[in-house]
């Protein structure tokens, strides 16, 4: 194994010392990320993934704006969320299971883009 010394801005380096374990892996991931390929393979795994269709199929319906606002995510894929993060917390994940929590971090953000503009529209 080879050592890598880095000199890191001082706020970096703090938010990176709690995940001093995992960074072999983290790195690894951001290079992986780089490439094309990872980029294509990511919009494959979001657009395949049940719970990025749950949320398509969803505003395939046309909801009105209380109805995204009500919106969530089925109790299927909230449950299979917890296992990933549960999971995220006792051990290193594998890269498949990185992909679909990031699909779930995808979605949530994008449900909560969603229910502050249809917060705007309610009088």
């Amino acid at each position: 194994m080879t050592t890598i010394t880095l000199d890191l801005p001082d706020e970096l380096a703090t938010r990176i010392e709690p995940q001093r374990g995992r960074l072999a892996s983290l790195l690894a991931r951001a290079l992986k990320a780089e490439s094309p390929q990872a980029a294509s393979q990511a919009l494959t795994v979001e657009a395949t993934h049940p719970v990025y269709q749950e949320m398509l199929d969803f505003l395939a319906t046309r909801p009105s704006p209380q109805q995204i606002i009500e919106f969530k995510i089925s109790a299927r894929s909230q449950e299979r969320l917890e296992e990933l993060l549960e999971k995220n917390r006792e051990e290193v994940l594998s890269d498949e299971e990185i992909a679909e929590l990031d699909v779930y971090e995808l979605v949530h953000h994008s449900v909560i883009r969603l229910k502050a503009q249809a917060r705007l529209t309610l009088p």
